[in-house]
C-alpha cells in the first residue's frame, strides 16, 4: 500500500509528499478489515503535526463518501482542488468544485460525492473547533533577518 514520503526534517519542520493529485487513487485507507476507502490517505501524522490533521482524497467520477459522518470536537475545512460534485450538510445539497472550500462545524452530518466526469480531489484539514482567536490571528512575526537562499 502507497504511503507518504518524508522529504525532509528537523527540530522545527518536517516536510512530506503525498505524490501527484492524478495518482492519489493508489492510496487506500483501512480503517477495518471490511472498511476500505480508496484514493484517500491522512498526512498529520507523517509530518508531525501537533494541533490538526489532514487528508487528500480523490473521488473518480460517480463515486461518493458513501456514508454520513460526524465529529465529537473537530472542525473540518474541505478544500476542492480539482473536479466538481456535490456537498452535503444536514440534508441540505450543494454543488462544489474546484476552488470551493466548506467549512462544517462538529455536529454536522456530511457526506461528498463526485458527479461530475473527472476525478474529484479534496483536501481535508481537521482541527479541534472554538479554539481560534482573534489573538492568534496576529501570531505572525515577520523578521527582519535576510532570506538566503
Amino acid at each position: 500500500m502507497k504511503s507518504m514520503e518524508k522529504i525532509a526534517a528537523s527540530e522545527n519542520f518536517t516536510a512530506a509528499n503525498v505524490g501527484k493529485m492524478n495518482e492519489l487513487s493508489d492510496y487506500v485507507l483501512e480503517l477495518g478489515p471490511e472498511v476500505k476507502i480508496p484514493g484517500k490517505v491522512f498526512g498529520g501524522t507523517t509530518v508531525g503535526a501537533t494541533g490538526s490533521d489532514f487528508s487528500f482524497q480523490s473521488f473518480a467520477p460517480g463515486t461518493e463518501t458513501g456514508f454520513l459522518h460526524t465529529h465529537k470536537n473537530h472542525e473540518e475545512l474541505y478544500f476542492f482542488l480539482s473536479g466538481q460534485g456535490e456537498f452535503q450538510v444536514d440534508g441540505k445539497v450543494f454543488p462544489i468544485q474546484e476552488g470551493s472550500v466548506v467549512r462544517v462545524a462538529p455536529a454536522g452530518k456530511r457526506s461528498v460525492r463526485n458527479n461530475g466526469k473527472e476525478p474529484l480531489v479534496m483536501l481535508c484539514v481537521q482541527y479541534k473547533a472554538n479554539t481560534f482567536t482573534a489573538e492568534d490571528a496576529t501570531d505572525g512575526n515577520i523578521l527582519s533577518e535576510p532570506v538566503v537562499w
